[in-house]
């Protein structure tokens, strides 16, 4: 390789020793190294039961930075996802797959994949959910 500059992506896998499926995400590769300009594609395999699955990335400097969204293999958030060379997929409900084409140095990070049962925004509202206690009434202050 010589001089040629390398992109450099790390994977970290979530759930790293399980050994039943529905208890931890997969994600291959573990990492990759590559050259500049070349193509790179990370897999992810979600909890078989979860119908959200989510892609970020990490690096030093940026921090972790939200990339794609999907719902029932549906994306619906893409806001995060860099579209000039950045593409991602969910064909199945137990596949999704990241690709870079082509490969820059400044795509080297942690590249993480997660999914859940739901999100926030379609659980119901936390207020409309009975307190366990009662709240003390305090009387207003003078």
């Amino acid at each position: 390789m010589g001089t040629r500059a390398l992109c450099c992506m790390a994977v970290c896998l979530l759930g790293v020793g399980f050994t039943d499926a529905n208890l931890g995400v997969t994600q291959t590769p573990r990492h990759e190294v590559t050259e500049k300009g070349q193509a790179v594609t990370l897999s992810c395999e979600p909890i078989k039961s979860h119908a959200a699955l989510y892609w970020y990335r990490q690096t030093s400097v940026r921090g972790l930075e939200f990339l794609i969204y999907f719902r029932n293999e549906a994306p619906i958030d893409e806001s995060g996802m860099p579209k000039d060379r950045f593409s991602a997929k969910m064909p199945n409900a137990s596949f999704s797959a990241l690709k870079i084409q082509p490969t820059d140095p400044g795509d080297s990070a942690t590249y993480l994949c997660a999914s859940s049962k739901d999100t926030a925004l379609q659980s119901r509202p936390f207020l409309s959910r009975k307190p366990l206690l009662p709240l003390p009434v305090l009387p207003p202050a003078l």
